[in-house]
């Protein structure tokens, strides 16, 4: 399916690999969900058996020979024989060679098989990290884990998340903030942040200081426990702010007042670039493309042109 999207987008497709999200999942598959170590030993197996796939015709494996009646060259396609502890596949792939040899792997995990994971595989990582320190931690923790992967710390791009909201004045973006927040009630911001921890949260009392939490399923998503400088966030904050943003900062204000929170993050944490969460679709995207791209342009912050044109190649694109 990936090869296929892969050439049906001519080499724009990315895969954002998850393992699961909760028991739900694993429950539509009539399966009991297993523990994080578990899923993530079968998610680097099921990669390797994919790569093995999209790589079992060479690049120059179809020489369509019509006068010979030939299509592939049979000695550059490939059985890839996989043997392992949780599938088989003797190959080839049934799909020719796609442009990028698969698509780009995009990953999110925060844990330490997670960040394993991504430093190996990911050609970028997702980031939601509100935490300055957190962030850079997190940045020079992945970039370090690459290196030992035996790759350039620059072949996993981290692309923080962050959600802005625009306005002509800061006090007409300040109004949209507050309209936008003010839609989210806090049963469901409840409900959403259960679904992602896995965890009936209603359980607990709305004044619990979450960072002090000991459940195991609360500790994956730590560092949206705290606000942008550290401080502390209770249940009730927590359940409001991931109803609102998923944890994502938001950045408020005119385009170049947007422009300078995103320099002042990137400055101080490092990282790549920005995955972008608009505040209603259509429409915030491409505000913020007529808006506060050309703005970052005129700092020099961000490309005028690309390089290559295959999603891979647009993540690698030095600026």
């Amino acid at each position: 399916m990936w090869a296929t999207l892969d050439h049906l987008t001519r080499g724009r497709a990315a895969w954002n690999v998850v393992t699961s999200l909760n028991h739900n999942q694993s429950a539509n598959y009539g399966e009991e969900r297993q523990s994080a170590d578990e899923r993530y030993d079968r998610a680097h197996e099921f990669i390797e058996v994919c790569r093995k796939l999209w790589d079992s015709w060479d690049p120059d494996a179809v020489v369509m020979d019509r006068g010979a009646g030939v299509f592939a060259d049979p000695a550059k396609v490939h059985r890839i024989e996989h043997e392992g502890r949780f599938f088989r596949s003797r190959g080839p792939l049934n799909v020719v060679r796609s442009p990028q040899c698969g698509p780009a792997i995009l990953q999110a995990g925060t844990s330490p098989k997670g960040r394993t994971f991504a430093a190996r595989y990911a050609d970028a990582i997702f980031a939601i990290q509100p935490n300055i320190a957190g962030a850079k931690a997190y940045y020079d923790d992945i970039k370090s884990g690459t290196v030992s992967e035996g790759r350039r710390p620059e072949a996993c791009r981290i692309l923080f998340g962050i959600q802005p909201i625009l306005g002509a004045t800061e006090d007409e973006a300040r109004e949209k903030q507050a309209l936008h927040n003010s839609l989210v009630p806090l049963e469901g911001g409840m409900a959403i942040l259960s679904g992602h921890l896995d965890f009936d949260l209603s359980s607990l009392s709305l004044d619990e200081v979450m960072a002090r939490r000991t459940e195991p399923q609360l500790q994956r998503m730590q560092t949206r426990y705290r606000t942008l400088t550290g401080e502390l966030l209770t249940l009730r904050e927590v359940a409001q702010r991931h109803g609102q943003s998923v944890g994502l900062v938001q950045m408020v204000g005119t385009p170049g007042q947007v422009a300078d929170q995103m320099e002042d993050y990137f400055d101080k944490v490092g990282g790549d670039g920005f995955m972008l969460s608009p505040i209603y679709s259509p429409g915030a995207i491409e505000e913020f493309v007529e808006l506060v791209v050309p703005e970052l342009q005129r700092r020099g912050r961000y490309r005028r042109d690309y390089a290559g044109t295959t999603q891979r190649e647009h993540l690698m694109q030095e600026d």
